[in-house]
């Protein structure tokens, strides 16, 4: 674990709201010159506390209006490999996540889609089709009140 003092803190805070602040910015923010934020950010890049910076899409806004959160079990466990249901389903786009859970059920995956009718057109010929794939439950997202912040 990376030791971290409240600058690092503060940089952390910045950037999980937005990763595209400069070093520049950011430094005169806090007090610090270019160089010193710069080396702050690739020490907490290195030590593994910023795992990278991401894009964040507005599905809505490029026409996937539903978005489903699917439990899947694996029909026949020990006959199909986990990488392999698991290289399967990340290779089908409207799959955005794809997390391996303990619990009812082995998967959970969020997928995005045009609409409810597009949505049965991906469960039907691409989810349940995967190698391994068995017992499925959807629920299909009404509202989003929290979107992801830092830790």
């Amino acid at each position: 674990m990376i030791e971290l003092d409240e600058i690092d803190r503060a940089l952390l805070r910045a950037l999980a709201r937005d990763a595209t602040q400069s070093a520049s910015a950011l430094g005169r923010r806090f007090g610090l010159s270019q160089p010193a934020t710069w080396r702050r950010i690739r020490r907490l890049e290195e030590g593994g506390a910023i795992s990278g910076r991401r894009l964040r899409l507005n599905a809505e806004a490029l026409g996937f209006g539903v978005t489903v959160f699917l439990g899947i079990k694996l029909a026949t466990r020990g006959r199909v490999s986990l990488e392999d249901f698991e290289r399967a389903v990340s290779a089908i786009p409207e799959v955005q996540t794809v997390e391996h859970v303990l619990g009812l059920f082995d998967y959970r995956l969020r997928v995005v889609a045009r609409d409810l009718p597009d949505f049965e057109r991906v469960l039907r010929r691409r989810i349940m089709t995967l190698p391994g794939a068995g017992e499925v439950e959807a629920n299909v997202l009404l509202s989003e009140e929290r979107l992801p912040g830092p830790l």
